[in-house]
């Protein structure tokens, strides 16, 4: 009898993928762009009528209603997990950075009024530099720490004055060593200028499925877990890298590893 080599289960960027999770990730791939470009144009006319209200229903509305079936084609079950009552003010949001994966956690979020910190390189991307200008999302260059402050600085009276929250990946970059990269100090400085609290939120699993620098992914559960909020009234800059440090310890905690 011939042999037939086995072509149901292959190598893909180093990580082990079955067939039909690879061409399940090609059509969600091509399913997210197109709801994407289907956005658009809605979004012009919208922020016709709406201007910066707009932000708030793309976050809330529009952005889980790309991610969560874009996440069902792949082969995805999202979960969302509170482990203490829902924060409803104006907070400052972090999360885990590990995964391209992310990027449809982040969107499946739906939290009221929040805007994104994001990498200036998003921009790069004629989809992602559409709707972020659209929305209001805040795009920085990680590379010149001064120029960043600068521009978070700008964003601060309008966050306040529109009771927005704010989210952002402390870690920066998701090419870093380890499962938890070491923390930048924006968010938390950040959240001492706003007066913010800091709602940490964890994601699980986005590091194990993920598959390269797409959106590529084996099938599989992923569980946001919101966290409590931690109070930051009391923080200085002077004790701030002591409280940057506990909250990542936070991290590693729950990603199940050592600081």
């Amino acid at each position: 009898m011939a042999f037939v080599p086995d072509i149901s289960t292959f190598l893909l960027m180093g990580r082990s993928i079955r067939l039909i999770e690879y061409v399940r990730s090609i059509v969600g791939i091509i399913f997210f762009t197109l709801l994407f470009i289907l956005v658009i144009p809605i979004s012009f006319i919208l922020v016709l009528f709406m201007g910066g209200r707009l932000g708030d229903l793309a976050v809330q509305r529009f952005a889980p209603a790309i991610a969560i079936p874009v996440m069902k084609v792949i082969g995805i079950h999202y979960k969302r997990k509170y482990h203490g009552p829902r924060f409803t003010q104006p907070a400052m949001y972090i999360i885990n950075h590990s995964s391209t994966l992310d990027i449809l956690t982040l969107m499946a979020l739906g939290i009221p009024k929040l805007r994104y910190v994001a990498k200036w390189e998003l921009q790069y991307f004629p989809i992602f530099f559409i709707m972020g200008k659209l929305t209001g999302q805040v795009f920085i260059k990680r590379q010149n720490s001064e120029k960043a402050v600068s521009t978070l600085q700008k964003t601060y009276n309008h966050l306040k004055r529109n009771n927005r929250s704010v989210m952002i990946a402390p870690e920066g970059s998701r090419k870093h060593e380890g499962i938890i990269g070491p923390f930048k100090k924006g968010a938390f400085r950040m959240a001492i200028d706003l007066g913010y609290p800091i709602v940490p939120i964890y994601f699980e699993g986005n590091n194990e499925l993920s598959i390269g620098g797409s959106i590529m992914s084996k099938s599989g559960t992923l569980t946001t877990h919101f966290h409590p909020s931690i109070d930051t009234s009391n923080w200085s800059i002077e004790t701030l890298d002591e409280h940057i440090e506990e909250v990542r310890d936070l991290y590693l905690k729950w990603a199940g590893v050592e600081g």
